[in-house]
């Protein structure tokens, strides 16, 4: 980053963020869930029932009945070990166990496809697609895209940029507080899930109209929805709900809403504001939002296709799987700068980041 600043090369404005899945060194043979384990124990009490049961009926000879006794050990040394990662699983508190490196998880990949990974987040500029930071977990994109924007200010050394990111990172409260840092949003929207349609789409929320000055609801028919001014608390934030006695005696009531007695009830969130401003900010720069791909997902695709890096080289745990991905970004952003300034800075330049990079590629 210090080469790409001294030469004006990170742009500052337009920022996008994503993650990748790499597979990591822990087949899904080795990782364990409670599902997963409570068949294998059931497996193995089956198997010894079966043993013990041969070997009281039948009285075998010695030599199948050293098989046998053979067997059962195995099957009891398994017992134990999966009665051991259970126990882990249960002090832990964790829904799963990697045993070959313990801070990787199975993750899905794509669609069903799921493989024992870890998620990396990354920041990219839009200038150059320089990889401005990223950070290797092992968790979901929910609520990752907070700490990358806050430490991407911190890169940039301002909060004036606008941010891309698909519907995977939408969440109100992070919206809002991105806002307050002065940083303007792009954040795809998710589908509303189908049990919150009208069942006709005419009485959507979408289409009720909210008055910021009488803090009040419209709905299609025309009829205005108050709130007591209560708010409810969620884990995450707060709403208030908004109705009208109308919806009693309204002709259209079974094509707004499936709960006829109660009538229509709007919810709005405490940060319903800085959600409909990323919505209109979506609506108004669809250009913009389209260059999400092509500015974070152009790394992943050199990196996992042309170079072939789609599985981590570490393992034993986070810190060391982070400093294998993060000689693979460097070597990224260095041929960026080869492809960027290698013209102008003539071979002297050329020469030193491909000292370098031939020097890091042995250990990646």
């Amino acid at each position: 980053m210090t080469v790409a600043k001294h030469h004006n090369l990170i742009g500052g404005k337009l920022i996008a963020g994503d993650s990748v899945k790499l597979r990591a060194q822990n087949s899904k043979k080795n990782n364990y869930n409670q599902g997963k384990i409570d068949r294998h124990l059931q497996y193995i009490e089956n198997k010894l029932n079966e043993y013990n049961q041969q070997l009281e009926e039948n009285d075998p000879p010695a030599e199948k009945r050293a098989k046998i006794e053979s067997a059962i050990n195995k099957h009891l040394r398994h017992k134990e070990k999966y009665h051991k990662i259970n126990q882990q699983i249960t002090e832990s508190g964790e829904l799963q166990v990697s045993t070959s490196d313990p801070d990787s998880r199975q993750m899905i990949l794509r669609g069903n496809i799921t493989e024992v990974a870890y998620n990396t987040q990354t920041t990219v500029d839009a200038e150059h697609k320089l990889i401005l930071d990223f950070k290797v977990t092992n968790q979901k994109d929910t609520n990752a895209m907070s700490e990358m924007v806050q430490r991407t200010t911190e890169i940039v050394e301002k909060s004036d940029f606008t941010v891309l990111y698909d519907k995977g990172y939408h969440t109100g409260e992070e919206i809002k507080a991105y806002h307050q840092m002065g940083v303007e949003t792009l954040v795809a929207i998710p589908d509303r899930p189908s049990s919150s349609h009208a069942p006709d789409p005419e009485y959507n929320y979408d289409n009720f109209t909210y008055d910021h000055l009488t803090d009040t609801y419209t709905c299609p028919q025309g009829n205005e929805l108050k709130s007591n001014g209560r708010w409810f608390d969620t884990k995450s934030s707060r709403f208030k709900q908004y109705r009208t006695p109308l919806c009693k005696t309204c002709p259209m009531i079974s094509l707004c809403t499936r709960t006829k007695r109660n009538g229509r009830v709007i919810q709005r969130s405490e940060c319903a504001e800085s959600v409909e401003r990323n919505r209109k900010m979506l609506d108004d720069n669809p250009h913009l939002y389209r260059q999400r791909q092509a500015i974070v997902e152009h790394p992943y695709g050199t990196i996992k296709r042309q170079w072939g890096y789609d599985h981590t080289l570490m393992k034993k745990g986070i810190e060391r799987v982070s400093s294998d991905i993060g000689l693979i970004f460097i070597a990224y952003n260095m041929r960026r700068l080869i492809n960027i300034l290698g013209r102008l800075a003539g071979k002297a330049f050329y020469g030193l980041i491909s000292g370098m990079i031939k020097l890091i590629m042995p250990f990646l």
